[in-house]
């Protein structure tokens, strides 16, 4: 069986040459707040430390530059197979110190950056209109139709899963898109200097690519220094949320100096925020709780059948974190891309409601509470438009969703791309909440779209040749 079938997403690398911000921010003169400084710790000593939403035990040793054993000796309440911490929950970290820790200041709760329960009842276009500024009358032409200025925030931020205020607020600090009458004259609105990218929509684009990888590094412990322009290294105060640090992650591929500390101070991008949107930290909301376990799901296709497991862990959209994606291909006697036999389709992994159907994406809602923002969702990407699953279907686990295609995005070869979110943040993949579908539990590889799938001592190698090594059944016992 020939097969070349993983995905290959258009978002844009985090690794971007940069150019510097619209006049207001190039000169900054600001007064920075006072905040703590963190003295020298002995090594191991063990500190205070209030787990917050979305903290797991490799991530807070990543971050405290210790072990998951010792942390687990330090607290002894908490059990080994531990998923999420629950918020709020008062523990003892040993620290190892390392110098340059950098500020405490948290800028934004997490519920606050990603597209999720908090922007209920936000309706960006309406708010766009309320607004001055020249987005009101942008238009571009994105995926195949011309978008206001407000539905390409609202396309951008369904797609990455990154708050639509956040992104406004981005707009606005760095281009002026809800007060100034004409943006910035000079191209890379956002500062981004990518041959191609220049126009706000792309820009914005790349932002959001920016921030998932700055926030998903942080949650995952993966990114704990990182440096600004100027090579200055940065490393995040131990203590951080996933949401300031992506903040800092962001601004730290723009700016150096005064401008990156102005911009991730309390005199920065949060007043922006704050001004147009109220302090998101008077919002309690907590977006993961503790102890989160994965709904019971099945392999995304019929269970008698015999499909290819043809790329591991890579990205849920975009490039880069999070990895939360895996890609399944039907057998054919071709490779690239082709229609699937009538037999071999994407089947519901669990029970729920379709919400989101489209070229860009079909979303499956397991509360079917109608709002692909709350709960467990899965996301299903390269189905053909021709008989795909249309919005408001309710689904049993094992019904027709779609035909496996290169549509959307692009691939290599006719697949089904498969994610997982929870109230809107992608879960990754290989993690404490591991993706198990009819028993087969996804492990990451050396790098993207390889890994294995394993069950009952039985493994499964990702690769896009579909050979016997890649073939995978649910009748698996």
């Amino acid at each position: 069986m020939l097969l070349l079938s993983s995905c290959n997403f258009t978002g844009a690398s985090p690794a971007i040459s940069t150019a510097t911000t619209n006049e207001a921010n190039s000169t900054p003169s600001f007064v920075q707040t006072p905040l703590p400084v963190r003295r020298t710790y002995r090594p191991g000593e063990l500190v205070d430390y209030t787990a917050q939403t979305g903290d797991t035990l490799p991530a807070l040793a990543a971050r405290f530059n210790t072990t998951v054993d010792e942390i687990l000796e330090a607290n002894p309440q908490i059990p080994r197979d531990a998923t999420t911490m629950p918020p709020g929950m008062p523990m003892k970290i040993p620290i190892y110190f390392l110098a340059l820790w950098a500020s405490p200041f948290q800028i934004i709760p997490d519920h606050a950056f990603v597209n999720g329960p908090t922007l209920i009842g936000f309706n960006t276009s309406a708010y766009v209109e309320s607004q001055s500024g020249w987005l009101k009358d942008y238009r571009v032409y994105a995926s195949g139709k011309w978008r206001s200025g407000a539905e390409m925030v609202d396309f951008v931020a369904t797609n990455y899963s990154v708050s639509p205020r956040l992104l406004l607020a981005l707009l606005e600090y760095q281009g002026g898109a809800l007060t100034q009458s004409e943006p910035p004259v000079k191209k890379n609105l956002l500062g981004f200097t990518r041959r191609f990218w220049e126009n706000p929509y792309l820009q914005l684009v790349i932002a959001a690519n920016t921030l998932n990888n700055g926030y998903y590094g942080w949650r995952l412990g993966n990114l704990i220094e990182f440096e600004e322009t100027d090579n200055i290294l940065i490393r995040p105060d131990p203590w951080q949320n996933a949401a300031s640090v992506a903040i800092q992650y962001y601004f730290s591929r723009l700016f150096a100096g005064d401008n990156y500390t102005l911009a991730t101070s309390p005199q920065g991008l949060i007043q922006t925020y704050k001004k147009f949107f109220g302090n998101p930290w008077d919002d309690t909301t907590l977006l993961i709780p503790g102890s989160l376990q994965q709904p019971v799901f099945q392999l995304p296709f019929q269970l008698d059948q015999t499909w290819y497991y043809t790329g591991g862990p890579h990205t849920g959209w975009g490039t880069g974190e999070p990895l939360a994606g895996i890609d399944f291909a039907p057998p054919s006697d071709k490779s690239g891309c082709f229609i699937a036999e009538e037999k071999y389709y994407a089947t519901a992994m669990a029970d729920g409601l379709v919400v989101r159907s489209g070229i860009d994406g079909l979303a499956l809602d397991l509360d079917k509470d109608g709002d692909e923002r709350t709960g467990w969702v899965i996301f299903y990407l390269h189905l053909a438009t021709k008989q795909r699953t249309p919005l408001g279907a309710d689904l049993k686990a094992g019904e027709f969703i779609g035909y496996p295609s290169c549509e959307g995005g692009r691939a290599t070869g006719s697949h089904a791309h498969i994610a997982r979110k929870y109230n809107g943040e992608w879960i990754v993949a290989d993690s404490t909440i591991p993706f198990k579908m009819s028993g087969w539990v996804v492990h990451n590889g050396i790098r993207e779209y390889l890994g294995t799938l394993t069950k009952n001592g039985a493994t499964v190698t990702a690769c896009e040749c579909g050979d016997l090594y890649t073939s995978i059944s649910g009748s698996y016992p």
